[in-house]
């Protein structure tokens, strides 16, 4: 199973621009997390925060008793092996077959044989779909196909928690649906703790167990995926709704008039529907975090908003009912 990440009053600046401030959130064991915001909102400066590579002012991140932050850099080395890391190009080397490439941290960071180095760079490459392209190089293969190589590359080396960094940039929705489906079965078959970031809605509407979203220097919520997609605060709507009304502006978040003469014109919008969370495609085994996410939802129902306490009891009532107990 997944290690749980648990980030404490995270804050992070360069010079004087404060990235983002205060970050608090848990990611569960073994679940598939989403971060959306809109671009420039410092989601991939918090990937490598969790990861070590960058320094955050104030705040831990807590990944089996060691701070990410204020530990020794021995324990922090260490810890960082429980990750793998898929950057948005791939950062595959280019004079390199898929092959070597995906094998680089196996040849990097272990002892293995070259039999065994074989072994597992196969099996990770049947995984995502690669087989019978190892020989090639980056430049020969498509987008989504370097996608599926860094992807492999992550997986080498039996990380316990994936960061994926925006894994649908330069992809086409069709490539995106295939990549999502993957992610899903990923996780069905090594139970790893997963967080994607991302501003691409069809992956933050179909993936996901828990979804956050970063926006004006604040993490604005982070919690089961349909506290996030029922949301009726502004910068949730806008952003979801993919509409020019609202806080996020072309360069910058809006000012409070141009908000206020957004809000005295603007037309109602119809409540979303929730899209079905994705499953593992057939002949693999059910995701194991399912029922664990249940008991952990089912708990927190008290404590959450309506909109989402009844998407939640809807998603969980037996199929051909309408809702409501859920046993």
């Amino acid at each position: 199973m997944g290690t749980e990440v648990v980030v404490e009053g995270l804050t992070k600046s360069f010079g004087k621009q404060n990235v983002w401030q205060d970050v608090t959130l848990t990611l569960p064991a073994g679940e598939v997390s989403v971060m959306l915001g809109p671009s420039g909102t410092g989601k991939t400066v918090f990937l490598k925060s969790l990861i070590g590579l960058l320094k955050p002012e104030r705040g831990r991140v807590l990944i089996d008793g060691v701070d990410m932050v204020n530990s020794p850099e021995r324990d922090i080395y260490e810890t960082r092996k429980l990750f793998g890391l898929m950057f948005q190009d791939g950062a595959l080397f280019g004079s390199m077959s898929l092959f070597d490439n995906i094998a680089f941290p196996l040849r990097e960071h272990t002892r293995k044989k070259e039999t065994e180095i074989r072994r597992v760079v196969m099996e990770r490459m049947e995984m995502v779909g690669l087989l019978g392209a190892e020989g090639k190089l980056p430049g020969e293969i498509s987008g989504g196909m370097r996608k599926r190589a860094g992807l492999a590359r992550a997986l080498v080396l039996d990380p316990q928690i994936i960061l994926c960094d925006e894994p649908d940039s330069g992809l086409d929705p069709v490539r995106t649906a295939y990549l999502s489906q993957l992610l899903i079965d990923l996780n069905a078959q090594i139970d790893a703790t997963m967080l994607i970031v991302t501003h691409n809605l069809d992956i933050a509407a179909t993936v996901p167990d828990n979804m956050g979203m970063l926006f004006r220097r604040n993490l604005v919520t982070f919690g089961p995926r349909e506290v996030l997609l029922t949301s009726d605060e502004p910068v949730v709507a806008q952003f979801l709704g993919g509409r020019r009304e609202g806080p996020i502006g072309m360069s910058e978040e809006k000012d409070a008039a141009t908000l206020a003469r957004e809000q005295r014109t603007s037309t109602s919008y119809a409540p979303r529907v929730l899209a079905p969370q994705l499953e593992p495609s057939p002949g693999l085994p059910p995701r194991a975090a399912v029922l664990r996410r249940r008991e952990r939802v089912l708990a927190m129902l008290p404590h959450l908003p309506e909109p989402a306490r009844d998407a939640i009891l809807r998603s969980y009532a037996p199929a051909g009912t309408a809702g409501g107990a859920v046993s």
